[in-house]
């Protein structure tokens, strides 16, 4: 299959694109960009580099993916975006590049879903399975978990976790990390329970869920200190993936969990 590329597209020579990538009228595709087979760039759409796009990726016009941060300590270093495969960029989304002061890279999975006007800042790590809705926004180094989804206008401080699983509602201000399968919802985040439908939507067992459910308790309605709650949800079932899955999310924040 041959490469479908409006001839009024502007391509760097140092780009590597897939014999049968698509590329739109005006898009803009800069120096050190590599796109995977099989993705489509449409019109008005900017690709800058470094940055390594993957198989089967949708980028919709006027996006921007793989901007160099505006973060002022970013002095023109080489730093990149890399996603996955099989990821789709709505319109008037952005992407930042990383910063060497962090990884030195934004990481983005596979199968997410970044719909407009979402923006990603520098050395955000995301999963795979997200879905930023609409004006949802990550400041820098930021890290998703798999299967999260943001709700629109969420907005999370830099160096927020957002656990696996995780859901928040329309307008939350994120400033501390939340727990894998936890929904949250406000202008400070406040828990508001498990994310059990989503849970249900992929795979979940009734077993899986209560289990879930009783370590959200255990965390929030006793009030147990974090000590005392991360023994009393061990104690439920020590070989149980999710509750590990729940523990891990707390354990490893070093923001502080939103409680």
């Amino acid at each position: 299959m041959t490469q479908n590329i409006h001839p009024t597209a502007i391509i760097d020579p140092s780009a590597t694109i897939a014999a049968d990538v698509e590329i739109g009228p005006y898009a803009i595709i800069g120096p050190q960009v590599t796109i995977g087979k099989g993705s489509r760039i449409e019109s008005h759409a900017v690709v800058k580099g470094p940055s390594i796009i993957g198989e089967n990726c949708h980028i919709f016009q006027f996006a921007t993916v793989g901007e160099a941060t505006p973060d002022l300590k970013y002095q023109g270093e080489e730093t990149w975006l890399k996603m996955g495969d099989r990821n789709v960029v709505r319109e008037g989304a952005t992407i930042h590049r990383g910063t060497v002061q962090d990884l030195g890279e934004t990481r983005i999975g596979s199968d997410n879903l970044i719909m407009a006007y979402a923006h990603v800042g520098h050395d955000c790590v995301i999963g795979d399975h997200c879905i930023l809705v609409n004006n949802s926004s990550l400041a820098g180094h930021v890290w998703v978990g798999d299967w999260a989804i943001l709700g629109g206008y969420t907005l999370v401080h830099q160096r927020v976790k957002i656990g696996a699983h995780a859901f928040t509602g329309f307008g939350t201000g994120v400033s501390m990390d939340v727990p894998a399968f936890v929904t949250a919802s406000g202008h400070r985040a406040e828990p508001k329970g498990i994310n059990s439908e989503g849970l249900k939507r992929r795979g979940y067992t009734a077993e899986q869920i209560a289990n879930i459910t009783k370590a959200y308790k255990l965390l929030y309605r006793r009030k147990l200190k974090l000590d005392e709650a991360l023994v009393q949800i061990r104690a439920i079932d020590p070989n149980c993936e999710e509750l590990g899955l729940f523990i891990s999310s707390i354990a490893d924040s070093t923001r502080g969990i939103m409680r």
